[in-house]
């Protein structure tokens, strides 16, 4: 009946397996006491999740309406489909810097103990070592404390990286919640993920980048939301050419002719990743419901306080649900008069909707017979852009997309960091708001091309509104500056020569780059970082004091 630990169970751990256990074989206990099936954790489960969240963004932004003037696009139209504005880093700035940045604020706003640490896991595609990864931030981070005087983290603490395109910080989430279940010390975990999407300029992926990093506390018992491992859903398919960052693309002449510094800029198709997206994130979610022996219907409709979904640009998650929303009706049993409604309105056959929804498709072997892009979804795509146009559709998005997003449409793509902030910034909304989440049930839905994703059911924890009080995202989007044309444009390219914009204040940077490539010693590339203490000997945002 009871969850079996490997190693001795203390009292307090048992309490935490009984408070889920419940006294009855069989039967999970509620998390509050207005509980449905939804939020409850199954039998046996020591309750794990997230207690606490902190965002990092450089101060460097684009507003996408100065962009579509210098470019000659349509801003209603952009501010429509991508969002308002993105981050870039400084020419001091890199993946390490804003992980490491993103670690030490969450240690502290919530008064972290470092000693307490058993796991920091980084999640990102950006890189720039392929050897080291997650101890890089850890010594920076500890580099941070020691300067603050405050404990470092300890030497016993383990350090992944994780690594599948924009899904490999839900991958460490999944991995940490893992590490404190099993911890027989009952340590804590730090998640840190994020990324530097960029693209060439005048590439049609422009207007798509972004820069920051999320990070996240990992416990039992957690203060802000539970994590329901144990019926997530879970999905992956190689993909081929669908957004690659192959190291061999460097040495080709045609690739970033225009760009002097080291840029990451991807390969991809547009169109074949939208398509590798709907189909991964529909069958991740279609694996969750499975799990939770739910229907499409309830899924959407009743059960869900709010879905969170991998976030390139504003108009994706929304496609995707409405993607999913179709695909439901089909799969299920009490909507298909509805689905015969809608395709009649989309001018398409309802049995050819459930066929695409009961065949298994191979896109990339399609891909590689056809050697172009083609659809397997045409009759549900055509049905789905019908229904987002629906009220009922648009009601559906108001109660269950909205919370955080008019945040997030700031930041631009993180990448692996797009989801967790989207949550963050839902927990910071509904603080600062008085809407009430103790005890919802939410889904986040990750994504990663090449391809693979994750759907993870979430509900708020009892303590949820004073974890989230400490999360502050606007704060974190405070004091960002707006880049004129020249600077933009200098900046991204590498040729940038004035100046810099601002001085590094309570933060890291790239203080040199290693050049030696000697027999004996060699540190060639090896980028070595400062902290940069400000006025205060313990610096801490605005909301802290809340």
């Amino acid at each position: 009946i009871f969850f079996r630990p490997l190693h001795p169970t203390s009292p307090d751990i048992m309490h935490r397996v009984l408070s889920v256990v419940g006294r009855r074989a069989g039967r999970a206990a509620p998390l509050c006491a207005r509980a449905t099936r939804w939020h409850m954790l199954p039998p046996g489960t020591i309750p794990v999740g997230v207690s606490a969240m902190a965002v990092y963004v450089p101060r460097l932004r684009v507003r996408l309406e100065d962009w579509c003037e210098w470019t000659g696009n349509d801003w209603s139209k952009v501010k429509y489909v991508v969002g308002r504005s993105f981050r870039m880093c400084s020419p001091h700035e890199n993946l390490y810097t804003m992980a490491a940045n993103a670690v030490v604020q969450l240690i502290l706003q919530n008064d972290i103990d470092p000693q307490e640490i058993g796991f920091l896991g980084l999640g990102t595609e950006s890189s720039t070592d392929n050897a080291a990864g997650a101890v890089i931030v850890l010594g920076m981070v500890n580099m941070a404390l020691e300067r603050m005087g405050m404990p470092r983290l300890p030497r016993s603490c383990e350090v992944p990286e994780f690594k599948h395109a924009c899904l490999g910080g839900i991958y460490a989430l999944k991995a940490a919640c893992r590490m404190t279940t099993l911890d027989h010390r009952g340590r804590k975990a730090i998640v840190v993920c994020g990324d530097i999407a960029e693209y060439e300029r005048g590439s049609s992926g422009e207007q798509t980048q972004g820069a920051g990093c999320c990070a996240m506390l990992v416990e039992r018992d957690p203060d802000l939301f539970y994590v329901d491992l144990a019926r997530a859903g879970s999905s992956s398919a190689y993909r081929g050419p669908d957004f690659r960052k192959p190291f061999s693309r460097h040495f080709h002449e045609s690739f970033a002719p225009n760009t002097l510094r080291h840029c990451d800029f991807p390969v991809f198709s547009g169109k074949y990743s939208a398509t590798a997206y709907l189909d991964a994130t529909a069958h991740a979610v279609e694996d969750m419901c499975d799990q939770l022996e739910t229907t499409a219907g309830h899924y959407y409709r009743e059960e869900v306080k709010a879905l969170f979904f991998h976030r390139p640009f504003a108009m994706m998650p929304i496609q995707a649900a409405a993607f999913m929303y179709v695909r439901g009706m089909a799969r299920g049993t009490h909507h298909h008069d509805e689905l015969r409604s809608l395709c009649g309105e989309a001018k398409v056959e309802y049995e050819d909707v459930l066929r695409e929804t009961s065949m298994e498709h191979d896109l990339f072997g399609s891909l590689q017979k056809q050697l172009k892009v083609s659809d397997p979804f045409p009759n549900t795509r055509q049905c789905a852009k019908v229904l987002q146009k629906s009220e009922e559709f648009a009601e559906l998005l108001k109660k269950k997309m909205s919370l955080g997003s008019s945040l997030i449409e700031h930041l631009g793509n993180l990448y692996s960091a797009a989801l967790p902030a989207w949550i963050a910034a839902a927990f910071d909304e509904a603080h600062r708001t008085g809407i009430e989440l103790e005890g919802q049930p939410m889904v986040a839905v990750g994504y990663g091309s090449g391809d693979a994703a994750e759907a993870l059911p979430i509900i708020a924890a009892p303590n949820w509104n004073k974890a989230a009080q400490l999360i502050c995202v606007e704060e974190a989007m405070a004091d960002g500056i707006n880049l004129t044309r020249p600077q933009y444009e200098t900046i991204h390219d590498g040729t940038y020569t004035q100046d810099p914009l601002f001085d590094p204040c309570n933060e890291f940077i790239i203080k040199r780059v290693g050049n030696v490539y000697e027999p004996d010693y060699q540190d060639l590339g090896v980028e070595y970082y400062d902290y940069i203490m400000g006025p205060c000997p313990v610096p801490k945002p605005k909301c802290f004091a809340v």
